[in-house]
Parts: C-alpha cells; structure tokens; sequence
C-alpha cells in the first residue's frame, strides 16, 4: 500500500468528514484561473482534424452505396 494503515484513513475520512472542505470550495477567482479551467473539457491536438476526415470519409462512402444500389 501507500504508507497509510487502515486506522490513519479510517482517522483521516473522520477528520475530513468533520472539516466539510466542500462547503468552502469557491472555484477560481482571477481571470487567469477562470480562463484555465474553461479548457478543462478541452479535446485538442489533432482529433478535430480527424474527425473532420471521418466524416468526409463517410460521407463517400455514403454517396458510393448509394450510387451503386438499383
């Protein structure tokens, strides 16, 4: 395990239990850390792009079948 014996984290989820940090949790304040958190949903990098192809793809293939059915 990771150092922590039953009876710390039983003493541990006793302790939080009791803080509630939840009731405290605001989010973020500045607008630096608003903007940060807006990409949090984020899917960059290249899967646009890709999706972009596969539905172009799809769309051929589509119009192929089509063409191809009496």
């Amino acid at each position: 395990m990771n150092g922590w014996t039953l009876e710390r984290r039983a003493r541990q989820a006793q302790a939080i239990k009791k803080w509630r940090p939840w009731e405290r949790s605001i989010g973020p304040r500045s607008a630096k850390g608003k903007a940060r958190v807006s990409r949090n949903a984020w899917k960059g990098g290249h899967r646009p792009q890709w999706r972009a192809v596969v539905h172009s793809l799809n769309a051929g293939l589509r119009a192929q079948r089509a063409l191809a059915m009496p």
